[in-house]
């Protein structure tokens, strides 16, 4: 796309003429170039704001400079009213209905209420233009709302759900209100598009037009507003020159992406620019640096106090330590824009709603021949066929009359005066006709607009983390990239003069780093990066810079060793005594005090070196805070009670995790051994038997919980 080099923003009006001074409720118009201070333009009238536009225009091409013109109005109706009146889905048929009807003299007095009656006259029933100064004039159209029935056209457009727009075109009266706006803006853009390279945004071929009209809302940059807005301040001049400044800062890429991609609905009902980046916009209006859409504010740090225990508490129940633990923490990672076939895995920064609906229009669920149901009685029925065909992508652009069918295959868009489709199978035809046998039910085999999902309807919340099936539902409502989480970054961190790299020679007192591979596997699963810290040796100075380096390129740190309050215990002490350490006595076997601290800023989880221990504090404790740290929320494991295959004693005090799996009976078998040296038990295993703080004494058959693996995240 060609860079614009100069930005309008229109605030109109639908009635009389202004007077001599600036005032509300007239028009304004708001220009900026980039680089420099924007400034505004008052308006008395329709008429003098038309010529000066039109001169703007022509001077600003004619010095080679490109225009982006943006309008407060609607540049269309929802879908199907264009048809209704002026024959045509085109919306260019419309306003140049509305061009030949719309009279607009110097003074600003204007026919739009006739011309909304003539407008109403196209539909069964009262409306849906409706709302008037007065209740007597006009009888043609409503004075109120009430008692029109939406059930020929939709209230609003695509657009105006997708904005949360306070009214709709319809409404011509009563604050807020921009139904006389469109009336009396359309024959004004109708004429100012016929001028040589105006080409108008979404329905022409806009990409590189010398001037570009584009429908703006002020409501997108409405936090601005109000942060500049001064006592005795014009509103309506503060949103003409903030967002035409906002907009001359925008990047070239970023607004290019701002006005393609849209849903199918646009290109009859149009679209609202910047719809869904209010905030960038306004951050923009009000002088913040420009973002990339890949970039976005560091969320605040997690407090230095996040993990402090109240005085006097010792052992802490698990169910306890989770409800702490989840409620100390928070996001800490920004926000970003992917497109949506790298979206898989990733965390949702943003409610999603649809853009579109799915499917966009009604359309056969089979190949058949599709026909108007009405007036088809029982028994044989032949139906003479319209010459050509509708299909998935090509659709048949011209009314079907009743009691005439045409073919039809599956997908494709059902033309004007079908709403039934009958099955191959069970019709017989020729070159002219159909037969088949009634009777059929009005809408078989097809499928409603909207029927899965509807323009705005919500799709799925922010912290949802993103699935396959998710993409598919995502791409067919309308979304070609979604706001994420960034990955959280996790620095993993073994320490121990026994330590050695796995796979190299041991030799005696060597142990292989079991925990690091594990711990790095196990964070790669949840969707997060990973930073490899290495073995770090019992020195507190090692130590000291292992960290560092993990502060410094990541989000949070795991560390596994040295968390105990031993003579080698490193990593507590440097915590406790340089950075921010809580150690966390949870009652739960097998583990160990779970030392969780600051260091740097930076939330770091102290595991037991044993790799038992550190498996289950890992996927019990970590999986969850990990998750709330990248912007997920706090997943809860998957319990299943099922039948147990064994036989056990339990004292009383503490939760136990037991390495388990499931027999080809259904029921869980546990490791032969508890001892949480046993590393193979975790190989071996398929989930955790959780055994709660209460003593028990199971036999085969009672019934035990089981945590699956993938149930973890694992």
């Amino acid at each position: 796309m060609t860079r614009f080099d100069c930005f309008v923003v229109v605030d109109w009006s639908a009635g009389k003429s202004g007077p001599a001074r600036p005032s509300k409720d007239s028009i304004w118009i708001g220009l900026a170039r980039p680089g420099a201070a924007p400034e505004s333009r008052y308006m008395r009238s329709r008429i003098e704001a038309e010529a000066a536009l039109a001169e703007l225009f022509a001077a600003e091409t004619a010095a080679g400079r490109r225009v982006l013109a943006g309008f407060d109005f609607p540049f269309g109706y929802p879908a199907g009213v264009a048809r209704r009146i002026a024959g045509s889905d085109d919306p260019f048929a419309l306003w140049d209905w509305l061009e030949q009807r719309i009279e607009d003299a110097p003074d600003g007095s204007n026919n739009r209420y006739a011309v909304a009656e003539e407008m109403n006259r196209h539909f069964d029933g009262p409306g849906p233009f409706w709302g008037k100064p007065s209740e007597a004039a006009h009888p043609g159209v409503p004075y109120r709302k009430q008692g029109i029935r939406f059930d020929q056209v939709a209230e609003r457009r695509a657009a105006d759900v997708a904005a949360k727009a306070a009214s709709s075109c319809f409404q011509l009266a009563f604050p807020p209100t921009v139904g006389g706006q469109v009336l009396m803006g359309l024959p004004v853009l109708n004429r100012l598009r016929r001028a040589d390279g105006v080409a108008v945004w979404p329905f022409d071929d806009w990409q590189d037009a010398p001037v570009v009209l584009a429908e703006i809302w002020p409501g997108v940059i409405e936090p601005a507003v109000r942060a500049a807005k001064r006592a005795g301040d014009i509103r309506d001049e503060v949103q003409v020159r903030l967002l035409s400044h906002a907009l001359s800062r925008l990047p070239a890429d970023r607004l290019h992406d701002l006005m393609t991609d849209l849903p199918a609905e646009a290109r009859e009902e149009a679209w609202i620019l910047g719809a869904g980046a209010r905030d960038e916009i306004s951050a923009l209006a009000l002088g913040a640096a420009p973002s990339t859409p890949t970039e976005s504010p560091e969320p605040p740090p997690l407090r230095d106090d996040c993990f402090a225990l109240p005085p006097g508490v010792d052992w802490t129940p698990v169910d306890e330590a989770m409800a702490r633990l989840r409620a100390s923490l928070a996001p800490v990672v920004r926000r970003e824009e992917v497109a949506l076939g790298e979206a898989s895995g990733r965390v949702l920064a943003a409610d999603l709603a649809a853009r579109r609906s799915h499917p966009p229009r009604a359309n056969s669920a089979v190949d058949g021949y599709g026909f108007a149901a009405e007036g088809i009685g029982d028994g044989p029925v032949t139906l003479p066929l319209v010459a050509g065909r509708a299909a998935a992508g090509q659709p048949f652009d011209h009314p079907v009359p009743h009691g005439y069918a045409i073919r039809i295959l599956t997908g494709a868009a059902l033309p004007e005066g079908v709403d039934t489709v009958v099955l191959d199978e069970d019709t017989r035809a020729t070159e002219t006709a159909v037969a088949f046998r009634g009777p059929v039910r009005r809408g078989a085999n097809t499928r409603r607009a909207g029927e899965d999902k509807a323009a705005g309807d919500a799709l799925l919340p922010s912290g949802h983390r993103l699935r396959p099936g998710d993409l598919a539902m995502l791409a067919a409502a309308g979304h070609g990239a979604v706001p994420v989480f960034a990955r959280l970054r996790i620095a993993v961190l073994s320490t121990g003069d026994e330590l050695v790299q796995a796979g190299d020679g041991a030799g005696a007192g060597a142990i292989p780093d079991a925990n690091r591979p594990m711990l790095a596997a196990m964070a790669r699963a949840w969707g997060h990066e990973v930073i490899d810290l290495g073995i770090a040796p019992d020195d507190r100075g090692a130590v000291r810079k292992a960290l560092d380096r993990g502060a410094a390129g990541a989000d949070a740190i795991l560390t596994s060793g040295g968390a105990s309050a031993g003579d080698e215990d490193h990593v507590s002490a440097l915590l406790g005594s340089e950075g921010r350490l809580t150690s966390w006595r949870i009652a739960l076997k097998p583990g160990r005090p779970l030392a969780l601290a600051l260091w740097r800023g930076k939330p770091v989880f102290g595991l037991p070196g044993n790799p038992v221990a550190a498996f289950v504090c890992a996927a019990l404790f970590a999986r969850p805070a990990l998750s709330v740290l990248s912007g997920g929320g706090w997943p809860e494991p998957l319990r299943m009670t099922v039948p147990a295959a064994f036989s056990k004693r339990k004292k009383p005090g503490r939760n136990e995790y037991l390495r388990a799996r499931l027999d080809a009976d259904g029921r869980t078998e546990v490791f032969a051994s508890e001892g949480s040296g046993r590393i193979s038990g975790l190989a071996w295993a398929e989930g955790l038997v959780e055994l709660g703080p209460e003593a028990r004494e199971i036999a085969p058959g009672d019934a035990v919980t089981f945590l699956p693996y993938a149930g973890l995240g694992l």
